[in-house]
């Protein structure tokens, strides 16, 4: 037996861990430092938020759309990071024996989730001291976590993959350039694409791992659980913007007429539906990657599946 064998790509581990104690953030003296939500501001940018469709809102209803959206997204990513941190926990043992530069970067990115999660579970307690009551957010994560982590690890390192992208596509083409956004939640933004980052990188790796263990069988059994994934993640965003929704017309001040109220629940779909799924199954990275692993077939077929959550 080989003890200190190494990963073919052992220096792309090497690289994640270099980077990662370079970027490495404390929540307190780093992003809160002391500050709470300014709530004159935006939360989520128009680009994610799909405010701009709503051309009848006051200011400051758009602005209050946004923020409920950034509440949902933090709490989004308290859930998805449930389920990251245990799985790439688990994956990390098929290094214990052998490569122990790849089980270091896997150890510390379970470590980084795990403050992810308490990250955002901060955002969600400041953002409740600050707006009205009432606010919900219906998934229960346990619940959720343990219905993916039953699905085979292709897809769920496929479905990881797919949110660590979405992450940083989230920041580099929407909240980095917006300068309307609350300051603290522009920092909550930038630290956590930072380790997100490397975490994506180690996604790619561990996904292509697995793919090269598994018969053609087993992969169009991933397949088949991706897009499982995919629509139970849709029907968590169907519950939770008719949610926000509800929130929003309850806590705005104004009463929309029939059409008027359509849309806002519509877009609130929309907007979901691209954070958390279109953005992430369109980011080229993403593509190439899931192309290079299955069949032209199979991709036609997550294309299907896709077709009517991308057409919102």
């Amino acid at each position: 037996m080989q003890l200190n064998s190494q990963h073919p790509d052992t220096h792309r581990y090497a690289k994640s861990i270099e980077v990662s104690k370079r970027v490495r953030f404390d929540i307190e003296r780093d992003v809160i430092r002391g500050r709470t939500l300014d709530v004159t501001k935006k939360f989520l940018p128009d680009g994610l938020s799909k405010v701009d469709r709503l051309e009848f809102l006051s200011g400051a209803q758009a602005r209050l759309l946004s923020q409920i959206q950034g509440r949902t997204y933090a709490n989004m990513f308290g859930l998805v990071e449930r389920f990251i941190g245990p799985k790439v926990s688990e994956i990390s043992r098929d290094h214990w024996l052998g490569d122990q530069t790849a089980f270091e970067a896997l150890v510390r990115f379970t470590e980084e989730e795990l403050k992810h999660q308490e990250l955002f579970r901060r955002m969600e307690r400041l953002a409740g001291q600050d707006m009205h009551a009432g606010y919900r957010f219906q998934p229960q994560p346990n619940e959720v976590a343990r219905a993916v982590l039953g699905k085979s690890t292709w897809a769920v390192l496929a479905l990881i993959c797919h949110i660590e992208l979405f992450v940083l596509a989230h920041f580099r083409e929407s909240i980095e350039p917006d300068p309307a956004l609350s300051e603290l939640w522009k920092d909550v933004f930038m630290f956590h694409a930072r380790e997100e980052s490397q975490h994506a990188i180690l996604d790619e790796l561990e996904w292509k791992r697995e793919d090269a263990k598994l018969g053609p069988a087993e992969v169009d059994q991933g397949v088949n659980d991706l897009i499982d994934l995919v629509a139970a993640v849709d029907g968590i965003l169907q519950m939770q913007a008719k949610e926000d929704s509800d929130y929003f017309l309850q806590s705005c001040g104004t009463t929309f007429d029939e059409v008027q109220t359509r849309r806002i629940r519509d877009t609130m779909l929309a907007a979901y539906r691209w954070q958390y799924i279109g953005s992430g199954v369109q980011d080229e990275r993403f593509q190439k990657i899931l192309g290079g692993m299955v069949t032209d077939a199979q991709m036609a077929r997550i294309g299907a599946a896709l077709k009517p959550i991308l057409e919102s």
